[in-house]
């Protein structure tokens, strides 16, 4: 037996637990999945498309009942209108959110495509309209400043606590739903009109409870990610109370239009083929990321979470000593992908970022971050971050060039 598939074999022997619980996983959301489906009544018709206004457009509607229902909330935005999960993000901001309204950050500074709807003079953000910005950061354990956080709900009354589940690009750990449970009821008790607002990107599927199923009032996401099963082309999602997204719902089209309005004319089978898809799409990827995580490790390099612990994201860190390193590991993702895996990714000047940026993404749907894909600042510490897989086999195939490479 060769020595890579020796390696492999080992290592994925060390992961017969994580694979065992991450199997369980998935066929307990697979079930809720399958179970909103029917109780939504989904049938062919739904897969039609519409033009214009898309007044009565079941397809839309019908989508948007079955994602409520997936995500346990009682109304929800699904579209393709939403053009990314920060459109979908800022969307939920600009509409809970009025002149001399506090927001507070919870989990320290959001992703840096979000610094500008946030930030800025000039440019139309929230503080442009007079929204006030304040943050709390995590504790370096990644847990809240529980106290902290209560003292200033107390005192501010926030219309916005928000939350951003996955770490974006900082090494901090991704957060569970059973860890905001506690957070949530407390911040209730302090300020009931508060709205609780929680990023919810890279993190659908990955446990048996999503953060409304705790307190959450709002989640949003990206169809590219987890809940679009790559198969999703485009869009986005927003899941939560009533209260909430009828408020929403007026900043998405307008306060007269609201939900009555939004066609797409390619239909949407692949919006809900890709959520029915979702739940075991999202167990391959993590098995992939447990796999790359394990033999990373093993080579002696930090890896974010490390292997023993249980992730909260599709998301796999690792941690390197150069930029040389990180940009080699990142082109070697993009030298096993289906699509345009002749090119070489080199940094450059992404919008929306202050550092430079390189971006491994050679996927069937442009930027799809549940296909194999990992992108990285250029910037100490050089992290790699690494996700996604539409299969565990793809996954190994790249784990095996890693083994021969490092």
């Amino acid at each position: 037996m060769a020595d890579t598939e020796k390696i492999l074999m080992e290592t994925e022997i060390k992961l017969q637990n994580q694979f065992k619980r991450i199997d369980q996983i998935a066929f307990k959301n697979q079930k809720k999945v399958l179970q909103a489906f029917i109780d939504s009544k989904v049938s062919s018709q739904c897969f039609a498309g519409t033009t214009g206004y898309g007044y009565d457009d079941v397809g839309r509607d019908t989508l948007a009942k079955v994602y409520a229902k997936v995500f346990g909330g009682e109304k929800a935005i699904v579209s393709p209108i939403l053009t990314c999960g920060t459109h979908a993000i800022s969307t939920v901001l600009y509409g809970l959110l009025m002149p001399g309204d506090n927001i507070l950050s919870i989990t320290g500074l959001p992703y840096d495509t979000l610094h500008a709807s946030l930030f800025g003079k000039g440019n139309s953000s929230l503080e442009d309209y007079g929204v006030k910005y304040h943050q709390i950061d995590l504790n370096e354990d990644g847990s809240f400043k529980e106290e902290e956080i209560y003292k200033k709900v107390k005192k501010l009354k926030p219309k916005v606590v928000y939350l951003q589940r996955s770490r974006g690009y900082s090494s901090r750990k991704a957060l569970s739903p059973y860890d905001m449970k506690d957070i949530f009821e407390n911040i209730k008790k302090l300020s009931n009109d508060s709205f609780i607002v929680v990023d919810n990107c890279y993190g659908e599927f990955v446990d048996d409870i999503e953060p409304t199923d705790v307190g959450a009032d709002v989640i949003v996401g990206s169809l590219i990610k987890n809940p679009g099963g790559g198969l999703a082309p485009t869009g986005g999602y927003i899941v939560g109370s009533e209260r909430a997204i009828d408020r929403i719902s007026s900043r998405y089209t307008n306060p007269s239009l609201k939900l009555e309005v939004g066609s797409f004319e390619m239909g949407y089978r692949l919006f809900y083929q890709g959520l029915f898809m979702a739940p075991h799409t999202v167990a391959q990827a993590l098995k992939g990321t447990a796999l790359v995580g394990q033999i990373m490790e093993d080579k002696g390099y930090k890896v974010i979470p490390s292997n023993q612990e249980i992730p909260q994201d599709i998301v796999k860190s690792v941690v390197f000593n150069t930029a040389d390193e990180l940009i080699k590991f990142v082109q070697t993702v993009q030298k096993v992908s289906p699509i345009d895996g002749y090119v070489l990714p080199l940094p450059w000047d992404m919008p929306g970022y202050n550092d430079k940026v390189i971006m491994a993404a050679g996927t069937f749907v442009g930027g799809s971050s549940i296909e194999l894909s990992c992108d990285s600042p250029i910037r100490s510490p050089y992290i790699a971050y690494f996700q996604g897989g539409l299969t565990y086999e793809h996954v190994k195939a790249f784990a095996e060039k890693l083994i021969e490479l490092y």
